[in-house]
């Protein structure tokens, strides 16, 4: 298929302006396709040639101005349009057009629970052209409008309030001027609890199967979007631009959500079958928060080249965690952002694939290069970078620019230039000069203290390396007077890096323990000073802030991945502190990299049971804290952990037979899938009791959980099959592929699946090439070997990447897997 350059984007958008697009989908056409009629009206400023984009499964007919086109001349997804004259315009389209089972264009899916069918657009980037025929770049805006036929039964939902004609006809209200990607339908017998709020319909949908939990979680959900509703009305001048605000849990969803206006797609995960933390819900919620935000950034005013994406999910990121913060109960989110995804930016940042947080304009020449810069760094790097701005600016500063760019640039496109413009209007800083620091270069700043003493003094130096300014705080803790073992707060003060200074001094002794990055205000990577090592490492459960602690323990992350502090030195600190945790986010995600890096990739194979057993020992302290009952979200998150670091079947098969944990919890479907998973590795169950389970849970989270354990099983035949369902059948859904690769590999089975190895890089790029960036996405990040920390296998994956061709995000997210596997073989010392 063709990819859409700059420069051709940049000349259609000079030759055109698109009015509106009239589309007629008809969904009753059986399973494999469905009838896409476009009519498009636009004007051509000046004569001249132009294509549209479609890629149909037939092309039936195309007039433009009532004359016939001949559908051969579509190649590949463009039809050209030639010999325009001067004036007004209109396409008539007639298509065939396939559903998808990748997550990409009009996804269909049956639940396996009732039989019922779903359907909803994800259309991101350039997959509108999957549905119906459009000028495809963001800065060509038009009003849609729509009209489905959806079987009897069925609702269908979509950017605009959807009135229901009879005879399964449905009818879009007009969207206002948006871009391409953004129309959204979603079509299927959902489930829906519908309020109205600040007079506009409100409603949230979901999958008859998933009523119930949909049904019990209802009020907290719209109780979130209607508190982030209103926080935002306080924070922007712009009413909210569209004429609804519907919330759709969709199946086999690939991302997050996506923020089409008026209807936002979310996975259906968030639709809770199972306990989950209140970590996990807080999760919800941001996303919930972040997706709103993009009514305004984004999708009011929209990017109008792909090289500013970033725009878009650094602005919604900081937003959604900042709002969340001030307009719901969960007040702690920016702890869950420094543990969670705080070192997903830094890990990014420190690839060779990192790339600027607003790239150059060239360095994003087509939308295959687009896709690319969907990262670590354009969410958590680019909303660390805004909460800096705002700490340097001023929260008052910075919401006015960006009431101005809303005002400006409303139902229209803008730039990054248009962006930092605006903020300068509202300042009398330097802006421009703090975005070419910040968001034109790459890499992570690296800062550490010096700390010198003289008589009733103590004086402060950071030294930096890197080039960015910093405005942060800097925490000084003593030890308790009464204990010796905590500590407490004696000042949290501001600093500038580079200071205007030397040193800043301060009165008093020095502190026990000296944080830089207090509140986590910056994006850097922090250091101790040596005096400060010992207690941050003796007492870091004892620091009474749950932000400071976070910096801290991303302090240690840091230190191992650089290879500054032993792997096990930092498991040894989380079995001496995670048992007296309070705050779940960071127990969470201390044990996900204790397990996930350091027990899995960091260490050596022959100490991994030992590892292990250390995780172990960690979930077995939590567990028995929590036996009053109290701190049901840490002691689910103990179980979950002590289910995956098991290496003997006896204890986890005895909670899968009784059906619980003694004292709690009982089993749920997630944590019996998660045990079933877990003896499949260790070679404790087998097909039958797969299948049993199945059963028991025929729902598409059963079938999920029954691929991850079908592909774990320890012998040649089930690792045939699984390699055959992801490589060699294309019949297994997005949602189906990851599972299996999540089962696929396992340490335990190092000698087994060894042969694999030399057949991935092959296989993974035959089916990228046919199935796509989706699949191909899944097949780098899941289905690659991450077990296999040795010199060969890198030298396996050198050899593919130099040698062959594949596919933009194959090729970007196996030299991600390469790098990684390089660091992980220097923290072992090879």
């Amino acid at each position: 298929m063709s990819v859409l350059t700059r420069d051709e984007a940049q000349t259609r958008a000079q030759l055109l302006e698109v009015h509106r697009y009239t589309i007629d989908l008809d969904l009753t056409r059986g399973e494999d396709t469905f009838d896409s009629r476009t009519v498009i009206h636009f004007t051509a400023r000046t004569a001249g040639n132009t294509f549209v984009e479609l890629k149909p499964a037939a092309l039936r007919a195309v007039t433009l101005d009532g004359q016939p086109l001949d559908p051969e001349t579509l190649v590949d997804n463009r039809l050209p349009l030639t010999g325009l004259t001067a004036g007004a315009h209109e396409l008539r389209v007639e298509a065939d057009m396939r559903y998808s089972r990748t997550g990409e264009g009009m996804h269909r899916f049956t639940d396996p629970t009732d039989g019922e069918t779903y359907l909803y657009t994800q259309l991101f980037l350039e997959d509108d052209q999957r549905v119906f025929a459009a000028f495809d770049q963001p800065d060509l805006k038009a009003v849609f409008e729509l009209t489905v036929t959806a079987p009897d039964g069925w609702t269908v939902l979509g950017n605009g309030i959807a009135e229901h004609q009879g005879a399964g006809r449905w009818t879009l209200a007009p969207t206002p001027r948006i871009s391409t990607y953004l129309v959204a339908v979603a079509a299927g017998p959902w489930h829906s609890v519908r309020t109205e709020h600040a007079g506009l319909p409100f409603g949230i949908h979901c999958r008859r199967s998933l009523a119930p939990y949909l049904n019990a979680d209802a009020d907290e959900i719209l109780g979130i979007t209607r508190a982030c509703y209103d926080r935002y009305h306080e924070k922007f001048e712009e009413p909210y631009p569209f004429d609804s605000y519907d919330q759709a849990f969709v199946p086999e969803f690939n991302a997050g959500a996506m923020e089409n206006p008026g209807l936002v797609t979310f996975r259906d995960e968030f639709v809770y079958r199972s306990a989950v933390t209140d970590t996990e819900r807080q999760t919800r919620a941001m996303v919930i928060a972040h997706e709103m935000a993009h009514m305004w950034f984004g999708d009011l005013v929209t990017l109008q080249w792909w090289d500013d994406i970033w725009l878009n999910e650094s602005f919604a990121e900081y937003m959604g965690y900042q709002t969340l913060t001030e307009a719901t109960r969960f007040t702690e989110t920016w702890t869950d952002f420094a543990v969670t995804r705080k070192g997903w930016g830094y890990d990014a940042d420190q690839r060779p694939s990192t790339h600027p947080v607003a790239p150059d304009p060239g360095a994003v020449p087509d939308t295959a290069s687009a896709m690319l810069n969907f990262d670590g760094i354009s969410y958590a790097k680019g909303a660390s970078a805004l909460r800096q701005l705002v700490t340097w600016l001023g929260e008052k500063d910075f919401l006015a620019g960006i009431n101005t760019h809303f005002a400006r640039h409303k139902f229209a496109n803008a730039t990054l230039a248009d962006f930092i413009d605006n903020l300068a209007s509202a300042t009398d800083r330097d802006v421009h000069a703090w975005a070419a620091r910040w968001l034109r270069t790459t890499g992570v700043d690296t800062l550490t203290p010096a700390v010198t003493e003289t008589e009733g003094t103590w004086h402060l130096s950071v030294g930096r390396q890197g080039s960015r300014p910093h405005r942060l705080a800097v925490g000084a803790y003593d030890r308790d007077p009464i204990d010796g073992a905590s500590l407490v707060l004696r000042e949290r003060f501001e600093v500038d890096v580079p200071q205007d200074e030397s040193a800043t001094a301060r009165p008093g002794r020095r502190p026990a323990l000296v944080v830089l990055n207090d509140g986590d205000l910056t994006y850097a990577k922090i250091r101790l000073d040596e005096q400060s090592e010992e207690p941050a490492l003796r007492n870091l459960s004892a620091v009474p802030d749950a932000l400071t602690r976070a910096v801290l323990w991303n302090t240690l992350r840091d230190m191992v991945r650089d290879g500054e502090l032993a792997p096990a030195d930092y498991l040894e600190t989380a079995l001496a502190h995670l048992p007296e945790e309070t705050d779940l986010a960071i127990v969470q995600g201390v044990l996900a990299f204790a397990h996930g890096q350091i027990a899995d990739r960091y260490l050596p194979a022959a100490e991994r049971p030992a590892a292990l057993a250390t995780l172990r020992n960690i979930c077995r302290d939590l567990i028995r804290r929590t036996e009053d009952g109290n701190g049901t979200g840490l002691r689910l998150t103990a179980v979950r952990h002590f289910i995956d670091a098991a290496t003997q079947p006896d204890g986890i098969q005895d909670w899968f037979r009784t059906g619980g944990v003694p004292g709690g919890p009982e089993l749920d479907p997630e944590l019996r899938w998660r045990i079933l998973r877990r003896l499949a590795v260790l070679g404790a169950t087998d097909e039958a009791d797969i299948a049993a389970e199945l059963a028991r849970d025929p729902s598409a989270t059963g079938q999920e959980g029954a691929a991850r354990c079908r592909a774990a099983l320890p012998t040649p035949e089930a690792k045939a099959a699984a390699w055959a369902g992801m490589f060699e059948d294309d019949s297994l859904s997005n949602y189906l592929f990851t599972a299996t690769a999540q089962g696929f590999w396992q340490p335990e089975q190092a000698a087994l699946v060894r042969d694999y190895i030399p057949r991935y890089y092959r296989d993974a790029k035959a089916v990228a090439d046919r199935r796509g960036p989706a699949i191909a996405e899944a097949a780098g990040r899941y289905a690659f070997p991450h077990f296999a920390v040795d010199k060969e296998s890198l030298h396996l994956g050198e050899e593919f990447l130099r040698d062959t061709a594949s596919i933009p995000s194959l090729h970007r997210k196996l030299t991600d897997q390469l790098d990684d596997l390089r660091r992980a073989l220097a923290v072992r010392g090879n």
